[in-house]
């Protein structure tokens, strides 16, 4: 229980700064619909775009003249820094401790490896927790202004479950490389790079019917926008995916750390 308190007091300032980021850009992203808002002319402009490039970020499955469809479209980009950030800390977690020379403490402490592991994740999934809190109360206050109506509020809750889900998928990533890589100063960018890698995965699949196949590679593309707003459901057969990668990323965490040498 220590551990846990000590990790949430640690990542306290890592936490409200991501916040203040993610407040930033939900206002600053929803401001930007006044521009669109009961305006054709937008879609028209829109349409002069490359159909693939609509395609490829679901520009064409939203009305962008409607707070839904808006919404819609930029939640990617949310989701994009709601990942980055449950990253980051899911590969800080465990290899800040070699990082700073503390490992040492931790592990004269009488409780097991397994334990001290726990306790971290657990610490940084409650931030994850904290961090959907603050960008749900940040998207219902940016769009207030525009009336939206309950089948909104509904498309809004489905997006911040699956913007939890996307946050585990990756902090369990995180953390399996932090305990399995021996170079630890490297594990956050290779997480990092890892996401963006997933995240472009995710573009190039909608450029082309023959690409689909990739989006078995990138979570990004497990939970369909359009099929969220219009049917309020999700495939399973993605759930089943993003439930199987967090497990194997976790069991192959808590094996890794327990057999492989600290660097104190």
């Amino acid at each position: 229980m220590n551990i846990f308190l000590r990790e949430l007091k640690a990542n306290l300032k890592s936490l409200i700064i991501w916040s203040v980021i993610m407040l930033f850009f939900v206002y600053s992203g929803i401001t930007k619909f006044s521009a669109y808002e009961g305006n054709p002319e937008m879609l028209e402009i829109m349409g002069s775009m490359p159909p693939a490039l609509m395609e490829a970020f679901q520009m064409n499955a939203f009305n962008l003249t409607t707070i839904e469809g808006f919404f819609g479209v930029m939640f990617m980009y949310f989701a994009l820094l709601g990942t980055i950030s449950a990253t980051m800390w899911g590969s800080d977690i465990i290899a800040k401790e070699e990082r700073d020379k503390t490992v040492e403490f931790a592990l004269t402490l009488p409780v097991s490896r397994n334990r001290v592991v726990t306790a971290k994740i657990t610490a940084v999934i409650v931030n994850c927790i904290a961090f959907l809190g603050v960008t749900w109360v940040a998207s219902i206050a940016a769009t207030a202004t525009y009336s939206p109506d309950a089948a909104f509020y509904d498309f809004l809750a489905l997006c911040m479950v699956t913007l939890f889900v996307l946050q585990m998928i990756f902090l369990s990533i995180g953390v399996l490389l932090g305990c399995a890589m021996k170079q630890h100063k490297r594990a956050g960018s290779v997480a990092v790079g890892l996401l963006m890698g997933t995240y472009f995965i995710s573009i190039i699949a909608g450029l082309n019917e023959n690409l689909e196949f990739l989006k078995y590679f990138s979570p990004f593309t497990y939970f369909d926008r359009a099929q969220l707003l219009n049917e309020s459901s999700v495939d399973p057969i993605y759930v089943l995916l993003s439930l199987a990668i967090i497990i194997v990323a976790y069991i192959g965490a808590y094996v890794t750390y327990g057999r492989r040498d600290l660097y104190i």
